[in-house]
């Protein structure tokens, strides 16, 4: 709502009157207006003042005639008392006429009582058959409704002025009296529950169609409100005058009444039977909370029914609707508190949220006073339902998944049995299926509230879980290859099949990341499709390094068992041909892979097996001790020829020449004269830059070159390297990788 303009100021005033130059000759003609305007404001103001005073003089005047007349009345009193007080100095025979008279009461009192006392019983007997007969159908007629209250009233009034003059017999007497009012009392009870019942079920009563029996109630309660105020009157009146006064006055006798406050009875009675309604509904589907607020459509039936059909039946200061609205929400805000505590599931929370905006809607289409409503449900903190629902989703995800990776962990660790082979015969686990199910599952949930921003964050959350589920495998998988390699004899064996495994299932999990990304951008708005996109593409990316991580794994087992084989490329025994051992191993390893790894991932692991390979190769020659040329060179030739073709077995053969290029041209300067070996640099170095390092620790490793062609044949070189300003290729290649030692470790080697 806006808020009221303040108050203008003069200048703010002629501002709108004297906007030009030229608005400056109509200042006299607005001088006159607004002196004509402050005289008709002046007048106004002296009337008014004027009525004011006359008004009050009246009042004085009147509030002055009231004390004089109340000042007279006290006068009156005060000699109606004095004269009252000894009556026999007026009449002489006023002792025995007084006698006679109390004798003569007495006598009809005593007749009329016993008379009552013989009739009771029978009239008892009528009153709780009439009663038993009502009661029975509580939503019913009540034909007998207003004449059990008015004979029990007769009764009631006989008994308290019985019992009243009974005060000063004997205690026997007045035992006796209290039995024979037993029957009486209990039958008095059971009404009062009656009463209670009836009150209870008004709008039971309303929709049966017997508005009747609530206008003969609220009559009831109307008489003895009434003989209640009168009770209470009559106790004041018996504090405040003298008690010889007092006693003069048989109604003062009314003391002995039980008050009933039957209004406040019924107006309890019809809170009682809301709330206990509302918890009755609640305990019906308290294992279900969803259910219970999908049902609560009654409530507002009962608001339509108890504003057309109950509200007419009461008077206006009962205020009747708006204690049962005010009732029926305090019983739901009870009820909703429970349910938003107990906290059993994310799904209730996110219903309990929901429910509440279509409450308050609902609420403002039956026009309800806001007034009605407070304090509001939750105390009008509903938004902590929405932290409670993605903390509940955060606290499940995060216990689900300790327990799914304690479990994974123990398999990948014990390796007790072989992993599961899937439908297309790969190896994997369950590990990613179930924690997806687990995550759309949440994820569904999030979606549901419609708020994008919920999304967003359950989605940074399920990041979180994932993360951390990849910096967890990574911890294992490099812990377990560690044991492997140095203590091999104590690891349990099948390390390379839960590889495989464990990389097959990072792949199934980037999958389910990215359908679960293109299942959610289109439902947010573009507010959140960054973020949510971010998360995921991050959780994307994890699972495919797990899955990197794993193929290097089982490079590095491969490699591992070529350690041996490896350390005497380029010594001694290589030239007696080492390489059909490397190959066979590789081979044997690539069986394996081949037939339980995803193609996807086989197509990389062989990319890198190749990379791998090769810089072993390449990090061998550029530390190898004097090779014996020509010996050498052909070695070369026949490994490159043998390990070629069995990559061929596993990548197309472009590809493989693509890579194997490096070879074939650091074999053609091993190969190459003197005169000539700077052609087939200059064919490497344009490729893999000029790697002068290597360059020369090749050429010096030659036996055919002795030092000085050596030194020759490297600054022509060096020199036509510079002179061409020949760098290093902008994409760096393997040759980058290359580890060359210096020279005093080559030597060190020779």
């Amino acid at each position: 709502m806006a808020a009221p303009p303040g108050p203008v100021s003069a200048a703010q005033a002629i501002g709108e009157y004297l906007q030009s130059p030229d608005d400056l000759v109509k200042v006299s003609a607005f001088r006159k207006k607004l002196e004509k305007e402050k005289a008709s404001i002046d007048t106004r103001l002296k009337n008014g003042v004027k009525e004011q005073l006359q008004a009050t003089r009246l009042g004085l005047k009147k509030f002055l005639s009231t004390r004089e007349n109340v000042q007279a009345i006290k006068d009156e009193m005060v000699t109606i008392e004095k004269d009252c007080e000894d009556p026999s100095i007026r009449v002489a025979t006023f002792d025995q006429i007084s006698r006679v008279s109390m004798v003569h009461r007495n006598f009809e009192s005593t007749e009329e009582m016993v008379n009552n006392l013989l009739a009771m019983a029978a009239q008892l007997d009528d009153l709780e058959d009439m009663l038993a007969s009502d009661s029975r159908e509580v939503i019913g007629p009540a034909p007998n409704l207003l004449v059990i209250h008015y004979q029990l009233n007769q009764l009631e009034r006989f008994r308290n002025q019985t019992m009243h003059q009974a005060k000063k017999a004997s205690s026997a007497s007045q035992n006796t009296l209290a039995r024979w009012f037993e029957r009486l009392n209990k039958v008095i009870v059971a009404f009062d529950q009656y009463i209670t019942e009836l009150a209870k079920n008004i709008l039971n009563l309303v929709r049966a169609g017997h508005s009747d029996v609530v206008v003969k109630l609220l009559k009831i309660a109307d008489v003895e409100g009434k003989e209640d105020e009168k009770s209470l009157v009559m106790r004041f009146v018996k504090k405040a005058a003298k008690l010889d006064a007092a006693l003069k006055f048989k109604s003062l006798q009314a003391d002995a009444r039980v008050l009933k406050h039957y209004r406040s009875k019924i107006q309890k009675a019809i809170t009682q039977s809301i709330h206990e309604k509302v918890e009755e509904a609640y305990k019906r589907s308290e294992d279900n909370a969803v259910a219970f607020l999908g049902s609560l459509t009654w409530l507002y039936q009962d608001i339509i029914r108890i504003e057309s059909d109950v509200v007419p039946c009461f008077p206006s200061d009962y205020e009747i609707y708006s204690q049962y609205l005010r009732e029926y929400h305090k019983a739901l805000n009870i009820v909703v508190k429970k349910i938003a505590v107990a906290k059993t599931d994310a799904s209730v929370l996110l219903t309990l949220f929901e429910w509440l905006k279509e409450y308050k809607a609902n609420m403002k289409e039956l026009n309800v006073s806001p007034e009605l409503l407070e304090p509001p449900l939750l105390d009008g903190k509903e938004q902590t339902l929405i932290e409670d629902y993605v903390h509940l989703i955060i606290q499940k995800l995060d216990e689900w998944s300790s327990n799914l990776m304690k479990t994974e962990i123990a398999e990948f660790t014990k390796r007790d049995e072989p992993p599961e082979l899937d439908s297309d015969g790969l190896y994997g686990t369950q590990g990613g299926v179930i924690l997806f199910q687990m995550v759309n599952q949440q994820i569904d949930l999030a979606t549901e509230s419609g708020q994008g921003a919920i999304l967003a964050r359950v989605v940074g959350e399920t990041n979180r879980v994932m993360r951390g589920i990849q910096d967890q495998w990574s911890k294992v998988v490099d812990a377990e290859f560690k044991k492997q390699i140095e203590k091999p004899e104590e690891v349990a064996g099948g390390l390379v099949e839960y590889c495989i495994a464990l990389a097959n299932d990072q792949i199934k999990s980037a999958d389910f990341a990215e359908a679960l990304l293109a299942r959610l951008e289109p439902l947010v708005s573009q507010k959140y499709q960054g973020p949510i996109s971010e998360r995921l593409n991050d959780a994307i990316d994890g699972y495919l390094d797990i899955a990197k991580k794993c193929m290097q794994t089982l490079i590095d087992i491969v490699f591992n068992d070529l350690k041996v084989a490896t350390k005497n490329l380029y010594q001694p025994p290589w030239y007696d041909g080492i390489m059909k051992q490397i190959v066979e191993t590789m081979r044997d390893y690539m069986a394996d892979y081949q037939s339980y790894l995803n193609s996807a991932l086989l197509e990389l692991l062989v990319e890198d097996l190749m990379d791998a390979f090769l810089l072993t190769y390449l990090n061998a020659l550029a530390n190898a001790p004097k090779l014996r040329m020509p010996a050498a060179a052909e070695r070369v030739k026949e490994d490159v020829t043998e390990v070629f073709a069995f990559f061929c077995t596993l990548a197309p053969t472009q590809d493989v020449e693509s890579r194997f290029q490096v070879l074939e041209q650091i074999l053609a300067m091993l190969e190459a004269s003197k005169d000539i070996l700077f052609l087939s640099f200059w064919s490497f170095a344009k490729v893999h830059g000029p790697n002068l390092a290597f360059v020369e620790g090749l050429v010096k490793s030659r036996s055919d070159f002795d030092r000085s062609t050596a030194s020759d044949i490297m600054d022509s070189i060096k020199r036509k390297v510079k002179d061409e300003g020949l760098t290093d290729p902008p994409e760096p290649t393997i040759m980058k990788k290359v580890n060359v030692q210096n020279a005093f470790t080559r030597f060190l080697r020779t």
